[in-house]
């Protein structure tokens, strides 16, 4: 199984990377503020104004140590990585089967729903004696529904434009008692509706950042085993997007992302203070509150899951790495169909 590699998230504008030696060197006002072996790397995830030197840069892509670099609110800007590897066979696959990919796409929306409806029904178990009646009957009501949108995708000869509105179907009903799943004093962190590019409130804020850090490990998933993270199945192809990327992680939105994001608010480790009102209206996280959720991200991605197709257990950040090779297998032909990934 591959190993789960470190991934260093800087978030202190004004810092500088260095290599030195075989090493990844922090320095901060010309102070050492950390030092991390690159064979223990999996990537590297800068935020803001952050220096990274060339020679760095070099190093690793030669290793394959992914380089990203975001904006200060978290938003995507650029990757830096070496050569292209994979098996040109296997993409070609990948891009034949990408206008028939029908299968595929029933796999991904199964899961992705089964998966939101776990969430759901977790919520029910965890606190549901709780909650006023109408919130409970809202949440009953929306599972019974998705219940049913699962059948329709599963027993149906449905095309993928078809299983697409399934899977926006099923979205709303998720989204739209989202906020009986949040449990703050705060009114600043109720849930409205989802608004993203900018987040127009602190939950949309919190879930978009979240997303960003998910599809650039899915992304690395995907050339870690030869497939190209511009072609999906569900996804359209459009310029510049990860579109197998945004693929693997319908899935594991709402296990990792939405549960994550809702324990963070739950726990009361995030609060209302936490977030910044810009002046075009966009929310973000504070500088603080992101250093809180990256770590919270790195020890989530560290918890264990049993893998309900291969039947042993992994962290949850080797997930997207397991299901891009499982993908890869059915493209091989080695495997019938693609096994999505279901939480419990």
């Amino acid at each position: 199984m591959r190993k789960l590699l470190n991934t260093v998230y800087v978030t202190t504008e004004g810092a500088a990377l260095r290599k030195e030696g075989e090493t990844l060197l922090v320095e901060l006002d010309g102070a050492e503020k950390t030092r991390v072996p690159l064979h223990m790397l999996s990537s590297i995830v800068v935020f803001g104004a952050v220096l990274v030197t060339p020679a760095l840069m070099a190093a690793c892509a030669e290793r394959g140590v992914a380089l990203a670099f975001m904006g200060r609110n978290g938003r995507f800007q650029a990757r830096v990585e070496g050569p292209v590897s994979g098996n040109v066979l296997l993409r070609r696959e990948q891009y034949r089967r990408a206008d028939t990919a029908e299968d595929i796409v029933r796999s991904i929306v199964i899961g992705k729903i089964a998966n939101q409806r776990a969430v759901i029904r977790r919520a029910q178990r965890d606190y549901g004696s709780e909650m006023e009646p109408p919130a409970r009957a809202a949440l009953q009501a929306a599972t019974d529904r998705m219940a049913q949108i699962l059948r329709r995708v599963q027993l149906s000869d449905a095309g993928v434009d078809e299983m697409r509105g399934f899977e926006g179907e099923a979205a709303t009903l998720y989204f739209s008692v989202f906020d009986h799943l949040i449990r703050t004093p705060d009114a600043e962190l109720r849930w409205t509706s989802r608004s993203r590019r900018p987040p127009r409130d602190a939950m949309n804020a919190l879930l978009s950042f979240l997303y960003t850090l998910l599809t650039h490990d899915c992304r690395a998933a995907c050339e870690a085993v030869g497939l190209d993270p511009a072609v999906g199945f569900l996804h359209r192809d459009r310029p510049g997007r990860p579109s197998l990327a945004l693929d693997l992680m319908e899935e594991l939105r709402a296990p990792l992302a939405d549960r994550l994001a809702l324990s963070l608010v739950n726990r009361r480790q995030l609060r209302a203070r936490d977030f910044q009102q810009m002046e075009g209206g966009a929310v973000l996280l504070g500088d603080e509150a992101r250093r809180t959720v990256l770590t919270a991200w790195q020890e989530r991605k560290r918890e264990e899951r049993l893998h309900p197709f291969l039947q042993e257990k992994a962290p949850f950040g080797l997930v997207p790495f397991l299901q891009a090779q499982l993908l890869a297998r059915h493209l091989r032909g080695d495997i019938d169909a693609y096994p999505p990934w279901f939480w419990s």
